[in-house]
């Protein structure tokens, strides 16, 4: 019970980046079509638009190893104390942010950037705590 409680800040945001990732992941794999089509249009006025599906492969297949790495990170801190998975998935947790804080920007979506940003505090945070 210790380390959960030593590292609950950690915890905290790491299960709110795998509740983010995960569910993000499984909504794309679920309806795949539908939402290639819908950033298609999305990213129709861009330099992005001959590439969507292979951004959204990407962007999937990111989401899901964050998750994942994320949910080791749990694992590893409570089991251990160790925390170089959390810090794994915290990091690419921010890359993928990042990739799609770029995408958003690119489309000139900028609430979509407004909210991507949002999401990227808590994680940049857990990069910093993990450092320390």
């Amino acid at each position: 019970m210790e380390p959960l409680l030593t590292n609950a800040t950690e915890i905290l945001i790491l299960l709110f980046l795998i509740i983010t990732f995960l569910q993000s992941g499984y909504d794309k794999i679920a309806d795949w079509s539908g939402n290639v089509s819908w950033l298609k249009g999305h990213f129709a006025e861009t330099p992005l638009k001959n590439i969507v599906p292979a951004m959204v492969a990407i962007i999937l297949i990111t989401e899901i190893i964050a998750g994942v790495l994320c949910i080791l990170g749990i694992y590893q801190l409570c089991s251990d104390g160790v925390s170089i998975m959390a810090m794994y998935g915290a990091i690419l947790s921010c890359l993928v942010l990042l990739m799609l804080l770029f995408g958003q920007r690119v489309a000139k979506d900028y609430d979509g950037a407004r909210t991507i940003a949002i999401y990227f505090m808590p994680a940049i945070f857990l990069v910093f705590l993990l450092q320390g």
